[in-house]
């Protein structure tokens, strides 16, 4: 049985309507669960969203969950994930001062050492990009902590499965095939 400290991954497959994000946080919100991320964008359905959402919890519950989001008219198909499921990434941006950069040889070899990119440099700040897993942004933001970080930004996860199949593709499929035989 799996304990408290769960992190799952909810992928939301849904039309893109007014409202669906607050419907869906206050799903979390009743059931007192935080949500950890979230990120929503089109997938590669035309006219489908895909929201994905973390947040720590047992399957039990999680499970009862998905069940819920999925009584939502807008909501097509929703999944619930653990990390060995999916592959997924989460992006960091931040703003050091330039003076920081060039007068620290040290800083240098932090953003090589995270594979961090540097995005964007002007006579005031520098902007560095690290794309990972949450320790691994969390460890450069915890060195970068010595250079006077003036701003620190991380997104949602972002992810996909690891089955050969989309799930909701294979979901959709099975009900255009309920569909026709319905009208048969």
């Amino acid at each position: 049985m799996e304990n408290n400290n769960t992190l799952f991954t909810i992928a939301v497959f849904a039309e893109n309507h007014v409202g669906l994000l607050n419907q869906l946080s206050i799903i979390f919100t009743r059931r007192c669960l935080n949500i950890e991320s979230v990120s929503a964008s089109q997938c590669s359905i035309p006219g489908v969203h895909k929201t994905t959402m973390t947040c720590y919890s047992d399957r039990a519950t999680m499970e009862k969950v998905i069940k819920i989001i999925e009584k939502r008219i807008d909501v097509l198909k929703a999944f619930l994930y653990t990390d060995d499921e999916i592959v997924y990434q989460e992006v960091a941006l931040y703003k050091v001062p330039t003076a920081r950069l060039l007068d620290e040889e040290n800083l240098e070899e932090i953003i090589r050492r995270h594979n961090a990119r540097i995005l964007e440099i002007s006579r005031d700040n520098t902007i560095i990009e690290k794309t990972g897993h949450f320790d691994e942004t969390q460890a450069l933001f915890e060195e970068l902590k010595h250079y006077d970080i003036r701003q620190f930004v991380r997104s949602g996860r972002v992810a996909i499965t690891k089955s050969p199949q989309e799930l909701v593709d294979k979901f959709l499929a099975e009900q255009e095939d309920r569909r026709r035989r319905i009208e048969n």
